[in-house]
């Protein structure tokens, strides 16, 4: 084996300029698509962070509009806050879960609690409307606020497609 020469501009045109010009926007789009995916990574641990949620190591990447998430949660409420921190920012239709509960700072009472359920919120809801629906109470709406905070600034702040915790009842 070793290094051949040859002359650079002699020899077999094997694409001509309609070819190298396609091949040449694929590449910039996929360069382009792989730049803006590490920056909505970037963008979406600093926006976990700056919401105050707990995660050791956490790691988040994106393809295709799928956020991978991992890392080490606090407690079950603080993954399932990382899951729809990022689940609800624009251009994630999914959500890969590959996060572990840090078992040895829950405690047994949090353990036990039922897992939550999830709704997509649609046009003309309130808090109101959904812990009617999830409670049988309109007035239990602040039971689903505190479950979304601080994704959630105010009660009255929600939007459609946005997806929330709704807490098992008590």
């Amino acid at each position: 084996m070793g290094l051949f020469d040859f002359v650079k501009n002699a020899g077999a045109s094997l694409f001509g300029n309609k070819e190298k010009a396609a091949a040449k926007a694929k590449l910039e789009a996929e360069q382009k698509a792989a730049h803006e995916a590490a920056i909505m990574e970037r963008l979406a641990e600093d926006h976990v962070a700056k919401m105050g949620l707990e995660v050791e190591g956490l790691d988040v990447t994106i393809e295709d509009g799928v956020a991978r998430i991992a890392g080490i949660a606090k407690d079950h409420p603080t993954r399932e806050k990382v899951i729809l921190t990022v689940g609800n920012v624009n251009g994630i239709g999914q959500v890969s879960d590959e996060m572990v509960v840090n078992e040895t700072e829950t405690d047994e009472a949090t353990r036990a609690i039922p897992a939550p359920q999830f709704y997509t919120v649609v046009s003309g809801d309130s808090l109101s409307k959904i812990a009617k629906k999830y409670y049988g109470n309109a007035m239990d709406y602040p039971v689903i606020f505190e479950a979304n905070k601080p994704m959630l600034k105010s009660p009255d702040l929600i939007y459609p497609g946005q997806v929330l915790r709704i807490p098992p009842q008590d």
